[in-house]
């Protein structure tokens, strides 16, 4: 590409590319696309990004195309590759000169630099870091801040690599230019702070801007670039230095007014500080010992390290573990201790203005809780609460005493008209909540609940509001720790009451606290709770409605959720208002997937609760599993795993199969083809199909579901593998006519698998369980497969047959479930009387497999002393269901039903066996224990 005639053409194409218009934009995309690969494409981007002349948002156009195009063509390995001659070029005018003056350009520029760099310096890019070296030095404040801006951008993609290699290659890079970067940065720190005294803010801000780069550089290279850090008097001079500036920073901002234009950045200067401290203590934490001492004088509430815990046994302490801990030891005294308690707890549990005027303007948003990875450590409340748990857990012997004289100090009611006392027991009752499980033998909290946290939710002031709110949070806290059940119908009083309380946020957290009621049967009595059933369920239900934000709304309705599981069929006479309301809620959270997956957790609960019944609700249910599961509607991603669910539950409760739940079987196709972790409630919603009606289900999608299968099967796991030949298990017991030529084309590799000698027993077991079906209930199809497989083996049908035989008789140990080990028995009984010499030749061996399945299913009567079968059923019983148990779907009541029509079940083996008997030869013991079985026929 000749650079003078392709730069006006390439110029010309990004301004199209930068175009509203779409008929002009396309085609603009369409050439750029073509140009990608063209030698010298990316000499023309860089001579027109580099042009400060040229529109901005063209220039910005030509750096992503270029950025794009290192990701993609840079690698020498690379299809369509830049050549080497080309990237010389390039290398060299990115760095020619760092003058950009548009910011958002500048910082993409940094970006495609230090891309370059990760694949090619220093062995290729020698030249690079000397030169931002040297261009960080300039006195033109343009170029030196895009110099650094890049220097930080290719230290940290460099110290971003793993392999062994290429962290030699920072280790050395890191002590050749450390302590220039320490003396930049002291250099950059003491301008701000000498410019900031004087009053210019302007100088001052660009020099803040200096100090917070290069020290983003020194965190990449103090924390990453060295093995032993500690050895190092420049590493660990740097750090020493950090809690020097740290103070006069926390000074400086306390100085500075807040409209001040520095405030942002120095802000964020003084927790890039933290960062780096917490950095190095957490890759570090041995090196980090010298400064132990310094950091816990500095700030206690950064101290916290599993690296300096001691093992029970001292002495297999490492040194540097137990240096560690006595510097802890020493610091973390007695009155130290009482100190830090309750100043966390008096002073930064306190609810602060800003709160409380979040409560009243916004209720929903103050509730809202962050929660889960590492978002505690950015907000100071969260930020406290966790440390005040790590130090009662620490230290709890000696804290508890503490926290119990608090609590002990503000026994009754709390005065409504002093504010502050009221703020005082909120946070002494929210440490009493953190601190449930390091409480647990020293608080009698039953007693306490009776005598003084059930008085303080009957206060109804509005100004008492925090109590009320926070006393039902602790009751949340401590029901998993430790509350009796006796106690439970004074809670659900207590919860019925708080849900028509005044204020919303106290509302939202008696929901939540409802919501910490454990589910299992031991501990959740369903008769204790159902006089509070109908009221509770209709006040959540309106705080459903009233709520409006999407977080609240999915918090409310997850507990409407639970509240259905608990109480299962109990519920159907109270949700009517819920299965209206749905389907609006449904409409109006088109543009909120989290909160449609709240919705379809409640629909799955609500199927299960209603049983039979949830057919009413499939004009709304339907359209909602087809949405969810339809892979080729962009929500799937969100829905998919719920809308499975719910609809493998729909079928499970169905009572018939309509034409619309056979119509929703068009999303399985692609399903199947996604190969993913939902495979496994792919079958399940497959078996419930062909339980639910397999000829009206197989008739309109066998074909294709055997082609996916065979598809499937050829790369799927063991486990994989079975869940397939289960499902065709499934079809040959319900479906034993049709459902081996429906299935023909899996057969041959059954087949073949028993032949070969199956190395998987699960797999050869469902083999094995597969044929004796076929073989057992459909003797002419079994004839046609042997003849088909004699061919394929070139062998004669005798011979297919009794390696067959020979191999089922070896391999039975392969089968564990007592219902295949019977279904094999009488499948090869099947074969008898035969005057065929080969079954003659195995008859033993399947006589033998017989009194192996009589040993697995008879059972003595012990009035008669004869043996009976265990596994015959005669007719169908309705189980009898407690309170506390789920009663039967309608695919349990389809699965039994079932039984009764499968040989396994209706046919005796003792008396199949007795007919089959015939006079040939068998081992003496044997017939011993077949007689013994066999008496009184």
């Amino acid at each position: 590409m000749d650079l003078n005639s392709a730069s006006s053409v390439v110029l010309q194409v990004l301004t199209q590319a930068t175009s509203q218009d779409t008929a002009v934009l396309k085609p603009a995309e369409e050439q750029l696309k073509q140009w990608e690969t063209q030698p010298g494409f990316y000499s023309v981007l860089l001579n027109i990004f580099t042009n400060h002349a040229l529109d901005v948002n063209v220039r910005w156009l030509a750096v992503l195309y270029f950025k794009n195009g290192i990701d993609r063509y840079w690698r020498r390995v690379a299809p369509h590759a830049l050549s080497e001659e080309e990237k010389v070029t390039l290398r060299a005018g990115l760095i020619t000169n760092f003058n950009e003056p548009v910011n958002q350009i500048a910082t993409q520029i940094s970006v495609l630099i230090a891309k370059v760099a990760r694949v090619d310096c220093p062995r290729q890019w020698p030249e690079l870091i000397p030169t931002l070296l040297e261009s960080v030095k300039v006195q033109d404040d343009l170029r030196q801040h895009r110099a650094l801006l890049t220097f930080y951008h290719v230290t940290k993609t460099l110290a971003s690599k793993r392999l062994a290699a290429d962290r030699k290659l920072f280790y050395d890079l890191a002590s050749g230019i450390y302590s220039f970067a320490c003396s930049l940065w002291n250099h950059h720190t003491d301008t701000f702070l000498q410019q900031i005294c004087a009053g210019d803010e302007a100088a001052a801000t660009n020099s803040l801007e200096r100090t917070l780069l290069s020290l983003k550089v020194l965190r990449k290279l103090t924390v990453h670039g060295f093995v032993e850090p500690h050895w190092n008097a420049e590493v660990m001079g740097f750090l020493h230095a950090v809690f020097e500036r740290l103070k006069q920073f926390l000074e400086c901002s306390r100085s500075i007014r807040a409209e001040n234009v520095c405030r942002d950045r120095l802000e964020k200067t003084i927790i890039l500080f933290t960062k780096v401290l917490l950095d190095f203590l957490d890759q570090h934490p041995f090196s980090f010992t010298p400064l132990i001492q310094r950091s816990l004088e500095f700030a206690v509430s950064y101290v916290k390290n599993y690296a300096y815990k001691p093992s029970k046994n001292i002495e297999d302490s490492s040194p540097d573990t137990l240096e560690a801990h006595k510097i802890k030891t020493a610091f973390f005294t007695y009155p130290t201790l009482m100190e830090i308690c309750r100043r966390l707890v008096t002073h930064y549990f306190l609810l602060t203005k800003e709160e409380l005027m979040m409560w009243e303007e916004d209720p929903e948003g103050f509730t809202v809780e962050e929660s889960g990875g590492d978002s505690w450590k950015y907000s100071l409340r969260p930020c406290t609460e966790v440390l005040f748990i790590d130090i009662f857990h620490e230290y709890n012997q000696t804290l508890t005493p503490v926290l119990l004289e608090m609590v002990h100090s503000l026994q009754g009611s709390t005065n409504v008209e002093d504010t502050n006392a009221i703020l005082i027991k909120d946070a002494v009752y929210n440490a009493v909540g953190l601190a449930a499980y390091e409480l647990f033998d020293s608080v009698d909290f039953g007693q306490w609940f009776r005598n003084q946290l059930l008085a303080e939710l009957q206060v109804s002031d509005d100004r008492y509001k925090p109590i009320r709110r926070r006393v039902i949070w602790l009751i949340g806290q401590w029901i998993s720790v430790k509350f009796k059940s006796d106690l439970r119908p004074m809670l659900y009083e207590a919860i019925r009451n708080l849900l028509q309380d005044q204020d919303l946020v106290v509302r939202i957290e008696t929901a939540t606290t409802l919501n910490c009621l454990p589910v299992d049967v031991f501990e959740f009595r369903t008769q204790q709770f159902l006089p509070y059933l109908e009221c509770m369920f209709t006040l959540l239900f309106q705080l459903l409605q009233e709520v409006t934000q999407c977080d609240t709304k999915m918090h409310v309705l997850h507990v409407l959720s639970c509240v259905i599981e608990r109480v299962s069929v109990q519920i159907r006479p109270h949700v009517e208002c819920l299965i209206q309301y749905l389907p609006l809620l449904w409409k109006q959270s088109e543009e909120h997937n989290m909160l449609r997956c709240a919705i379809l957790t409640t629909l799955i609960h609500l199927v299960q609760g209603l049983g039979a019944d949830s057919k009413n609700l499939y004009p709304f249910l339907l359209p909602v599993i087809q949405l969810s599961t339809d892979v080729s509607q962009p929500p799937h991603v969100y829905l998919l795993e719920d809308g499975l669910e719910l609809w493998l539950v729909t079928l499970e409760n169905s009572p018939c199969l309509t034409p619309e739940l056979l119509r929703i079987f068009q999303n399985m196709s692609a399903l199947l083809e996604l190969s993913s972790e939902n495979l496994q409630n792919c079958f399940k919603i497959i078996n419930a199909y062909i339980f639910l009606s397999s000829s009206g289900f197989l008739q309109m999608y066998a074909t294709d579901l055997c082609r996916s299968f065979c598809e499937l099967l050829k790369d799927i796991t063991t486990e994989g593998q079975v869940q397939v030949l289960k499902v065709v298990e499934n079809v040959l017991k319900v479906n034993p006519v049709l459902g081996p030529q429906m299935f023909q084309p899996l057969l041959p590799s059954v087949f073949r698998g028993i032949i070969g000698g199956e190395r998987y027993p699960v797999v050869m077991s469902t083999y094995l369980g597969i044929m004796g079906r076929v073989l057992l209930q459909n003797a002419s199809f079994f004839s046609l497969l042997l003849s088909q497989m004699a061919c394929e083996f070139g062998q004669e049908l005798d011979q297919t047959l009794g390696n067959m035989i020979e191999m089922w008789v070896d391999r039975m140990d392969n089968i564990t479930q007592p219902e295949r080990r019977k279904l094999s028995a009488l499948a090869l009984l099947s074969l008898l009387p035969s005057l065929n010499s080969v079954i003659q030749d195995k008859f033993c061996g399947i006589i033998n497999i017989s009194v192996e399945g009589l040993h697995d299913v008879m059972s003595e009567d012990p009035e008669t002393g004869t043996y009976k079968d265990c596994m015959l059923m005669s007719h169908f019983e309705e189980p009898k269901v407690t309170e506390d148990e789920e009663p039967p779907t309608e695919q349990d009541k389809r699965k039994k039903m079932l039984a009764l029509k499968d040989p396994v079940h209706t046919v005796s083996l003792q008396q199949f066996i007795f007919e089959k008997k015939k006079k040939e030869t068998v081992d003496t013991e044997v017939v011993a224990q077949l007689q013994e079985f066999l008496q009184g026929f």
